[in-house]
């Protein structure tokens, strides 16, 4: 490989959520960090020297997003994704959460139904409830190891909604969604007028044999009723810059969406942010290949060592994403008692599965995105952890 993915790199004392809130949030700083969805490893070159660079001026003011800027990202989604888009369809957000919030406040009304699929990630029901809209659940079904949508029970529900948020690759449970199956939605949502949200951040992280499809790529009439949100903030490991864009060829509500972006005066983003990914989207081709094989990986590690080491525990191997989702329900712990067990037993700090909705309960989602010789270790942990447990 070009890049060194199994470098272990320090990150206590830089403020890192991960890292350095461990006691605060799981009471002690001994634990290895598994949850933040960022990665350890080292974000590329091609970005920090391009930031130390800029740096250099020593004068940091008011800036824009050059064409350059809108380019890189065009050119990024067409020669990975086949999508073609436009510059004016591109519309700015500090983040993937903001701008699902601020499509809220853009598209919907005070106890409007809003769609989300769990178990889900976590913020899309904060979203919905601190502004006030109302939780419509259509709950993923777990088949034979994947996640699969209930569409009988989303176009039941569907009459009742404003709009859905859908998770594209899925977050935590990995399926990559299929274009038929992103059809079928997508078509239930527009018979009933529902508008789609398509948060698609971790569309780079998708696994060989299978395809990430663009929700607004499928054909003009979806596009017509979608919002995509892309940020190179997961691929690249540069979430602390807060830059990440919402798509839409619908001029109609792509405005809506701006004019809320303007009424709280975000727009103008960070001179880092922008240019880091512009770098990213110039750049990142090889470094992204070489990242996903070793994701992949580590994937297969931790899939072969639970399968073998760890009784109790499986896992739902992902198709797209860093994350994987741990079934734990053999256990027979519940869910204070499973915090508990990774936490003070297993040493390590993962996202509680309930979270993510009642369907997360019995499960916990870990981040795998590290050098493998951590993942190693965490995984001995928790074997060590369950043979205590047993005895």
């Amino acid at each position: 490989m070009t890049y060194n993915f199994d470098e272990i790199i320090d990150r206590t004392n830089t403020n890192s959520v991960k890292f350095d809130l461990r006691e605060q949030l799981f009471g002690r700083k001994d634990i290895i960090p598994m949850w933040v969805a960022d990665m350890d490893f080292k974000t590329p070159d091609f970005i920090v020297d391009i930031v130390k660079r800029r740096a250099e001026h020593e004068i940091f003011g008011y800036s824009y997003r050059s064409d350059s800027y809108f380019d890189a990202l065009i050119n990024w989604v067409k020669r990975r994704h086949n999508w073609k888009i436009n510059k004016e369809w591109i519309a700015f957000s500090p983040g993937v959460v903001p701008a699902v919030n601020m499509a809220i406040q853009a598209f919907t009304k005070i106890n409007d139904g809003i769609i989300i699929q769990p178990p889900v990630y976590f913020p899309f029901f904060s979203a919905i409830e601190n502004n006030n809209r109302k939780v419509v659940t259509n709950p993923l079904k777990l088949e034979n190891g994947r996640y699969n949508i209930n569409f009988d029970d989303l176009a039941k529900k569907a009459p009742k909604a404003k709009m859905i948020i859908v998770s594209n690759p899925h977050n935590p449970g990995g399926s990559v969604w299929t274009k038929k199956e992103l059809t079928k939605l997508a078509n239930i949502c527009i018979k009933n007028n529902v508008l789609i949200i398509s948060d698609e951040i971790h569309c780079d992280l998708v696994y060989r044999n299978y395809k990430y499809t663009p929700m607004a790529s499928i054909n003009n009439e979806i596009a017509n009723n979608t919002l995509s949100f892309l940020a190179a903030s997961k691929t690249f490991n540069i979430a602390g810059l807060a830059t990440a864009s919402v798509v839409c060829s619908n001029n109609s509500l792509l405005q809506k969406y701006n004019n809320i972006v303007e009424q709280i005066h975000i727009g103008s983003g960070n001179v880092f942010g922008s240019i880091a990914s512009e770098a990213a989207y110039n750049n990142g081709d090889i470094w992204l290949d070489e990242l996903l094989q070793y994701l992949s990986n580590n994937i297969t590690y931790a899939d072969k060592f639970i399968k073998k080491n760890i009784p109790g525990i499986s896992i739902i191997k992902p198709e797209g994403t860093y994350l994987i989702w741990l079934d734990c329900r053999e256990l027979n712990l519940n869910q204070q008692q499973l915090k508990n067990f990774f936490i003070q037993e297993a040493g390590i700090g993962l996202n509680d599965g309930a979270t993510f909705g009642a369907e997360g309960q019995g499960f916990m989602r870990m981040n795998i995105a590290c050098p493998k010789e951590i993942l190693v270790k965490a995984l001995n942990q928790i074997k060590l952890a369950i043979e205590n447990l047993k005895n």
